[in-house]
């Protein structure tokens, strides 16, 4: 019997392209990224300890944030496109794909994931490859685009495109509620796994800010399935129905950290072991 092949929703070739095409001009349209980094060194800054080879996936040149109160030493910058990989000299760069990790199995001690595996077709698998590569009581950080992203865009797409062609085709990819990002975590096989969800609010008084928002950040439609050309008319109505129901987006960045498992971690107690009874400890006896 074989295991199924999860479905395959993005076109990988397409996903490097738009990334490629991105590149000269990313730093101009990086802002959820730059979030993001800050929000991840903040956590490394917490953790207090090091992490003599770490891994950081879709980063580019915003691995300059990392702070020496993050303790990481050397690091490995990867990205499926090889233009979006950092120009600094310092450490090492891994044009790759997440979906087929390069790393030897127990070989990094951090990894890293900024804004790459919402387009992964096969999320579990690519973060069990991920705590593969990870040392026992390595750590593990992503951020990926959570389910209310785009929500506007994507019902003013679909009601422009349905009233002047009477139909509608798939135009925004589909992103993981925090709840598929949390078995994620769990069923890739890491331990003390947390979830958590930045919700980022943009104003557009020019709706075609967004359009060039996402081209920028190379994050436009990368899907495998075929759909018919968006027509000016229709992105023009769909502009027009983003600006009339309030011209403001969302951006939901759903944090998840995980370690690979280690005997000296915590682990939750059996059930029935506890040695006081919750009545107890209610009427304080």
């Amino acid at each position: 019997m074989t295991n199924a092949q999860p479905p395959r929703i993005f076109d990988r070739r397409l996903v490097r392209l738009r990334r490629k095409r991105s590149a000269p001009h990313f730093q101009n349209y990086d802002f959820l990224h730059q979030r993001a980094i800050s929000d991840i060194v903040d956590r490394l800054e917490t953790v207090k300890r090091d992490f003599p080879l770490a891994a950081f996936s879709g980063a580019g040149n915003l691995i300059t944030h990392i702070t020496d109160d993050c303790g990481v030493g050397d690091v490995v910058s990867l990205d499926a496109a090889l233009s979006r990989l950092p120009r600094s000299k310092n450490g090492y760069v891994l044009a790759a794909d997440e979906e087929a990790s390069p790393f030897a199995p127990q070989s990094l001690d951090l990894y890293v994931s900024l804004l790459t595996l919402h387009t992964a077709n096969d999320l579990i698998g690519a973060m069990a490859q991920i705590k593969m590569a990870l040392k026992p009581d390595g750590l593990f950080i992503a951020v990926m685009f959570g389910e209310d992203t785009l929500a506007a865009l994507r019902k003013a797409l679909y009601q422009a495109e349905s009233e002047l062609t009477g139909g509608v085709s798939a135009r925004i990819a589909p992103f993981a509620t925090v709840q598929d990002a949390g078995q994620a975590l769990s069923r890739a096989g890491f331990a003390l796994p947390v979830i958590d969800i930045d919700n980022v609010r943009v104003r557009y008084p020019e709706p075609f800010k967004l359009l060039a928002d996402l081209r920028g950040m190379g994050e436009t439609r990368a899907l495998a399935s075929a759909a018919a050309p968006l027509r000016r008319d229709i992105v023009a109505r769909a502009m027009a129905l983003f600006s009339e129901t309030g011209g403001e987006e969302s951006f939901d960045l759903v944090y998840m950290t995980g370690w690979a498992p280690h005997e000296s971690q915590q682990k939750p107690l059996r059930p029935g072991s506890a040695k006081a009874s919750l009545e107890a400890a209610v009427k304080g006896d």
